[in-house]
């Protein structure tokens, strides 16, 4: 049988940077936010008895993440955001099925191209707290009054501190901190947006490599009108967690791909 192939964004660099650093091998980046998309795709795949190996024909299905970029003619979209780095350009596709988007920034820049996209928004990271409990992602982690989770690419400049968490520890390990924590900070945006998902404030740390146009694509798409980040992880501790998201998880559930896997989709609700 063919597979639907989940495409996500998670190349391989050298373990040392530098110039020595081609000649030694090489890890893969592992960004949690990153590898969201096909760990969420496969719950939903499970809750509704559907096979992963059931699809009659070579699929790509783009889910979580600023990944329209790598986006083909024919792929299926579902709940993925474009990267405001990438606004500009003649993209790689003409045409694709999109089934939801992140948010009305994404919908808006598919419309320009002449691409038709539904008013069905959500990261698809906002269903962490619908396919799994606080509780058992909890399990085995400390309490804490809060966690500091930046970008990967902002991590090394963070301030070293009990409260930070790196964004390329394992991916259930960093979920796991997130959901045992009262309140996040930081400017990875699967920080906010599992935090969310699982009823955490959360408060959005300005990004110094990150431009703003996710995060706004985000909070517009859950029915709030934009990011109202913090310049410092003190300023954001100060002012608590940003309103919370009003958004419900049935659309985008309901607009899931499962067809793609040609077997009829039972409510994961």
């Amino acid at each position: 049988m063919a597979k639907v192939e989940l495409v996500h964004w998670n190349p391989s660099r050298p373990i040392i940077p530098g110039r020595f650093g081609r000649f030694l091998p090489r890890k893969p980046v592992d960004n949690f936010g990153d590898l969201l998309g096909p760990a969420i795709v496969e719950r939903i795949l499970h809750v509704r008895g559907i096979s992963s190996e059931s699809a009659p024909d070579r699929r790509r299905l783009l889910s979580v993440g600023s990944i329209l970029h790598f986006a083909e003619d024919g792929d299926t979209v579902w709940g993925t955001g474009v990267n405001g780095k990438k606004l500009h350009g003649d993209p790689p596709f003409r045409s694709l099925d999109v089934r939801a988007v992140r948010g009305p920034l994404t919908r808006s820049y598919l419309q320009g191209l002449g691409i038709p996209a539904p008013e069905v928004y959500g990261d698809p990271g906002l269903l962490v707290g619908h396919l799994w409990t606080r509780e058992e992602l909890a399990v085995g982690y400390e309490d804490h009054d809060h966690i500091v989770l930046p970008n990967f690419h902002d991590f090394p400049a963070a301030k070293r501190s009990p409260a930070l968490v790196n964004p390329r520890d394992p991916l259930w390990s960093v979920i796991g901190r997130i959901a045992s924590s009262k309140f996040v900070v930081g400017s990875s945006l699967h920080a906010m947006i599992v935090a969310e998902s699982l009823g955490i404030p959360a408060r959005l740390v300005i990004s110094k490599t990150e431009p703003i146009f996710k995060f706004d694509d985000y909070y517009q798409g859950t029915g709030r009108e934009g990011a109202e980040p913090a310049h410092t992880v003190e300023e954001a501790l100060r002012m608590g967690g940003q309103e919370a998201p009003r958004w419900l998880p049935g659309p985008l559930l309901d607009s899931f791909p499962a067809d793609l896997w040609a077997a009829p989709a039972t409510s994961a609700r």
